[in-house]
């Protein structure tokens, strides 16, 4: 708890934070916590999972008083995460009561206005903040702490022009700005630049411990892909798994086919309600379902402790995307394993991860797998097949 206490924490959120449990800083909050505290604009490098919800949390609980009207404002780019940062902040500032609101698409509008006429803090993602703005309901003249969370997903998936209407509604002078990404890009550096005032830059290694991440991948005919999946689920020891997928579609396909196996599967991405997806995090929170389908975009943000196995049943179209899944296993301190199963159409894909990324995914042996059914009205339409990634 002293190592939190130096970085200048005060002592209602030390409570809070000895409550949880947490000993000491990680790595992103000792380099972020007291420069974000004394009021500097910070650009901060670190992934989902390496605490920075509680870095930049700290700074809000710590300036804002219940009552005086919206002082801080933080943009992410999805439901679950803008869910997940309120849920946060609500937790570490227990012993500092703030009415803290979360407002996003999917959901009642009316609810939303309600909470907003008494809140402290808004979480929120730019398309329902803009859309509060729109209607009257949201005023951000008083924010002095503005953070942008996950802004190369934000970028990622074109939040880009929202969040600069939603920051040109904030005040200029005495905002203090914070802005969280996983990498920083070029693209991340000009954002910056345009938003914050002569930001300090703070980075943490990654969270993924490689010593403990194990990375191969099968090749396996097209019409035993999904056949494989249902073997190694059925025959590797695991706690929790998320199996990646590049569609919609697909991402149903794979979690009703595992259903109708018996094996304990639910699919989460942006086609389904807020309810469902709520319903479905938390059952995999509370391990009641063990195998999570997700899309790239529906699993960003989510900070799930317990996954010991990632599986690419398709191989990602940008090698960022790849380093962003395997990230999720291979923490504090355990053992992690990330498997791809490439078909002919996963080739392309897999040549273009493996010359990005400094990665070594070793090829495993096709155990003797057992053809599964496969539901006519599930399969996903047929592609043409592709030169094997490590031919000549």
């Amino acid at each position: 708890m002293n190592g939190f206490k130096e970085l200048g924490v005060i002592e209602p959120i030390l409570k809070s934070i000895e409550k949880e449990g947490f000993e000491r800083p990680t790595e992103i909050q000792e380099k972020s916590i007291s420069l974000i505290l004394s009021g500097k604009d910070v650009i901060a490098e670190a992934a989902t999972g390496s605490g920075k919800t509680l870095a930049f949390a700290a700074n809000i609980i710590q300036e804002a008083e219940k009552g005086t009207g919206i002082r801080a404002l933080v943009l992410t780019p999805t439901r679950e995460l803008a869910q997940q940062v309120a849920a946060a902040l609500g937790t570490f500032s227990k012993y500092k009561p703030l009415k803290i609101v979360a407002i996003f698409g999917g959901a009642s509008i009316n609810p939303q206005i309600e909470h907003l006429r008494k809140a402290d803090v808004v979480v929120g993602t730019p398309g329902r903040i803009l859309d509060h703005i729109g209607r009257g309901t949201l005023n951000l003249r008083k924010i002095n702490i503005l953070v942008l969370d996950e802004a190369d997903r934000m970028l990622d998936m074109g939040f880009i022009p929202d969040v600069k209407k939603i920051v040109r509604e904030c005040p200029r002078e005495d905002r203090q700005t914070l802005l969280f990404s996983a990498t920083i890009s070029r693209e991340i550096t000009v954002l910056a630049r345009k938003f914050l005032k002569d930001p300090i830059s703070v980075s943490a290694e990654a969270y993924v411990d490689p010593r403990k991440l194990t990375q191969y991948y099968y090749d396996v005919p097209d019409n035993l892909k999904f056949s494989l999946l249902v073997h190694l689920l059925n025959h590797e020891e695991s706690e929790l798994v998320m199996v990646f997928c590049n569609t919609r579609s697909n991402t149903d396909f794979v979690a009703n086919n595992l259903k109708a196996l018996g094996i304990g599967a639910r699919a989460i991405h942006g086609g389904l309600t807020q309810d469902k997806r709520d319903k479905t995090m938390k059952q995999f929170h509370s391990h009641d379902v063990r195998v999570l389908v997700c899309t790239d975009v529906a699993a960003r943000g989510l900070d799930i402790p317990d996954v010991s196995h990632i599986y690419n049943y398709d191989i990602p179209m940008y090698s960022k995307d790849y380093i962003h899944r395997i990230g999720r296993t291979a923490r504090a301190g355990k053992d992690g394993i990330a498997i791809s199963i490439l078909a002919s159409r996963d080739y392309d894909n897999f040549r273009r991860v493996m010359k990005s990324n400094e990665v070594t995914i070793t090829e495993e042996k096709m155990p003797d797998v057992k053809k599964v059914r496969i539901s006519k009205k599930d399969r996903p339409k047929s592609f043409r097949p592709r030169r094997r990634p490590h031919s000549s």
